[in-house]
């Protein structure tokens, strides 16, 4: 995506930075026109509300491996689950560096993080009962034990309002954990 232009600001706590992304050719507008910078909240709600994601991996080889997983947006991190053996989880073992999109195309919100297995089963018991409550399902936590269950914390997050191609398009980058 280029460089950022960091014309927002750094909310305090774990807020990402907010700015306009750098898209030359476009026609983007300042930070302060059009919708302006648009708050991570609504970013967040955009990530909650998703029914389907696509999860956009990278074979060994480097070639692209995309795929529409469920998932829940929770604990600042997008989570799902897929077979320990599938393709996507293979990739993510060997590059843990990913991309996470919304379904929506309209209102899009794509997010590339870096995955990791979650082993804990407390939190595995979370996932199972937030996919259970999101999906209207029953799927035992073992299900989940016995399959990979993947956290993708973002690195940098990307959005804008369909309403408002010009005006609405922001970037965040996320604070580093120390």
């Amino acid at each position: 995506m280029g460089t950022i232009r960091f014309e927002g600001r750094q909310e305090r706590g774990q807020q990402p930075l907010a700015g306009r992304p750098y898209m030359p050719g476009y026609g983007i507008k300042g930070p302060d026109e059009g919708s302006g910078l648009l708050p991570w909240s609504w970013a967040r709600q955009q990530l909650a509300d998703s029914h389907d994601y696509w999860l956009a991996t990278v074979r060994p080889d480097g070639r692209p491996h995309v795929m529409p997983v469920w998932g829940v947006w929770a604990e600042e991190a997008f989570w799902f689950s897929s077979a320990p053996r599938s393709r996507k989880v293979l990739n993510l073992t060997a590059n843990p560096r990913c991309v996470v999109t919304t379904d929506s195309p309209r209102d899009p919100v794509v997010l590339e993080g870096v995955a990791e297995r979650v082993a804990d089963s407390e939190a595995v018991a979370a996932f199972a009962d937030w996919i259970n409550a999101k999906y209207a399902e029953r799927i035992a936590v073992e299900f989940f034990t016995a399959n990979a269950t993947v956290r993708v914390r973002p690195l940098w997050a990307f959005a804008l309002r369909g309403g408002d191609f010009t005006g609405s398009p922001t970037r965040w980058v996320f604070p580093r954990s120390p």
